[in-house]
């Protein structure tokens, strides 16, 4: 089990849920996905929390200061992971 110590430090933890969680990222939806990245940008445990979004693979809302098409990226195999260094190229291409 996945330990969310973290969350309770969170600058989210006593606003609405649902700023964070937008029916829709155009819109109305779009100011409310910038509110919610402005609330992260300021949280102590931005960091944990996009880590726990990306091994979590959570498709929807803003988790870490991010969107689900920014986790995406960050998720695509050819993106490394914020805080990892990538392997060195073995010899032959292996």
């Amino acid at each position: 089990m996945m330990m969310l110590n973290w969350s309770r430090r969170a600058a989210c933890l006593e606003l609405d849920p649902e700023l964070f969680f937008p029916i829709s990222l155009e819109g109305p939806g779009r100011s409310q996905v910038e509110k919610a990245k402005t609330i992260c940008g300021r949280c102590p445990v931005r960091r944990p929390c996009l880590e726990y979004a990306l091994d979590t693979r959570q498709a929807h809302g803003v988790w870490g200061g991010t969107d689900p098409e920014q986790r995406r990226e960050l998720s695509s195999p050819a993106a490394p992971r914020p805080g990892t260094v990538p392997a060195p190229q073995l010899r032959g291409g292996r």
